[in-house]
């Protein structure tokens, strides 16, 4: 039985789709106004674990990912460089698909962006409107949350001291201010507009979520997830807006992951200690496979500390992993297989998936693999594994890391173009017998972190920790 904590109803309890077999997936995507940082990328690694062991477990998951294109932050920031939105938008918004990529984070099925939906937000105010929970004031639309009784029943806010009919018409503001949020803002001169059927202005950064989840999944669907910072005001918004206008449940489960930190302190573009996924990766030379299991090993609902210990224990924990991987694909072994491997095998994938399904808890899922890689490397050294055992391993480790996400098919062209260059140069250094300068660039590899190994099937390559 798979059970998560509901931030709806304060719980852990019992997952159950609506459509048995079938998952619906809404994640809150980026704000494409600057770089992401590496505390963006902890939510997003939160998600992809999350939809990567539903689907281990059988589910099909349909998962869609929204690009916010147009708000406060991503207006301001091309009206200050004097361009367009869209032209604003698009490197950011290609950075943040790169750096996923880069962390092995799946791709949705949709990432509907803001911007193509405006009309349909527009006819959403409009019926809210007409329903008697909005109401129109100098061209914009605000929603009532007084009209709204369940209003707070995701984030527990208080109420009493809330009062009646004041508005606020920023997309984010103070976590205690309970005010009628805008749905839509009127044209103001020099921002960009929609003609719509409520004139000219543009969507309010909350019933964007609305319009572009319901369309995809339906107007009740199955887990919404982001940040603890969405749940007020923003999560507590699309309740209201969506369950007003539906008149239905909007989302059954509601998953959110805690902030991630930088060496214990917050990690914000103000405190100026935030670190772009780019800049470990190409800068700092760091594997973005040692970031992601960082990033994945502590439980989503605890704060993540960022630091260099914690970076440098993610790297030591993935070499054992792929040491093991690889020992078992480069050994020769003799014919058949064993029990007590079968039985390893099956201890490792019932507590696995155990784990994940209480609550996505990574702790009790890592230590199952990497007691049966410690007692794997016994049963090598004392030359007991056969041929069978070997290849039941590697199936059984390959498929937890439909999970984990962190063992990528290696070859060259998962390596830096000068990386490559100096492999090829050194077999043929190797080839014309300089030996020398094949040791000397072997050497530069090593510095740069990645290890060869001459074996007679040819030379092969691993990542190790840069010195």
């Amino acid at each position: 039985m798979i059970r998560f904590f509901n931030t709806l109803s304060g719980k852990i309890e019992p997952f159950k789709p609506i459509t048995p077999g079938e998952v619906k997936l809404y994640t809150c995507g980026p704000t494409v106004y600057d770089y992401p940082h590496i505390g963006n990328y902890r939510a997003y690694m939160f998600e992809d674990l999350l939809k990567r062991f539903l689907k281990f477990m059988g589910f099909k998951v349909t998962h869609v990912m929204n690009i916010t294109d147009v708000d406060d932050k991503t207006i301001k920031g091309a009206v200050e460089r004097g361009i367009s939105l869209q032209e604003y938008t698009k490197d950011f918004t290609e950075a943040f698909f790169s750096d996923i990529d880069a962390l092995n984070i799946d791709r949705a099925d949709f990432y509907p962006r803001a911007t193509e939906h405006v009309q349909k937000m527009a006819q959403m105010v409009k019926g809210l409107h007409e329903k008697g929970y909005a109401y129109e004031k100098d061209g914009s639309y605000y929603f009532s949350i007084a009209k709204f009784k369940n209003y707070g029943q995701l984030s527990k806010i208080d109420l009493s001291g809330r009062k009646v009919g004041v508005r606020i018409d920023s997309d984010e503001y103070e976590k205690e201010s309970v005010h009628d949020f805008a749905l839509w803002k009127a044209r103001k001169e020099g921002e960009p507009a929609w003609d719509t059927v409520l004139g000219l202005g543009r969507p309010g950064w909350h019933i964007e979520c609305s319009v572009m989840s319901t369309k995809y999944l339906g107007e009740t669907f199955d887990i919404h997830c982001g940040g603890v910072d969405n749940i007020f005001p923003h999560h507590e918004n699309e309740i209201a807006q969506s369950e007003a206008y539906n008149g239905k449940k909007f989302v059954n489960t509601w998953l959110h992951c805690q902030h991630l930190i930088r060496d214990g302190e917050k990690m914000s573009k103000s405190m100026g200690n935030t670190i772009t996924l780019r800049e470990l990766i190409e800068k700092r030379k760091v594997d973005p496979m040692a970031i992601r299991l960082l990033l994945l090993s502590t439980h989503y609902r605890k704060i993540l500390n960022f630091t260099c210990d914690a970076l440098d224990q993610a790297h030591a924990s993935l070499r054992r992993i792929r040491d093991f991987v690889y020992e078992l694909e480069n050994s020769q072994f003799p014919a058949g297989e064993k029990k007590s491997v079968v039985e390893l095998i099956d201890d490792m994938k019932q507590t696995f998936s155990m784990g994940l399904s209480d609550d996505l808890n990574m702790s009790v899922s890592l230590t199952a693999v990497f007691e049966a890689i410690k007692k794997g490397h016994i049963l090598l050294s004392q030359g007991t594994i056969h041929q069978g055992d070997a290849m039941n391993l590697l199936s059984a480790l390959r498929s937890v890391d439909d999970v984990l996400g962190i063992l990528q098919d290696k070859n060259e062209s998962d390596l830096p173009l000068d990386i490559v260059q100096k492999i090829q140069a050194r077999e043929k250094a190797r080839i014309e017998k300089d030996f020398a300068l094949a040791d000397k660039i072997r050497q530069e590899l090593v510095e740069e972190g990645i290890l060869l190994e001459d074996t007679k099937d040819g030379t092969r390559w691993k990542r190790i920790q840069r010195k």
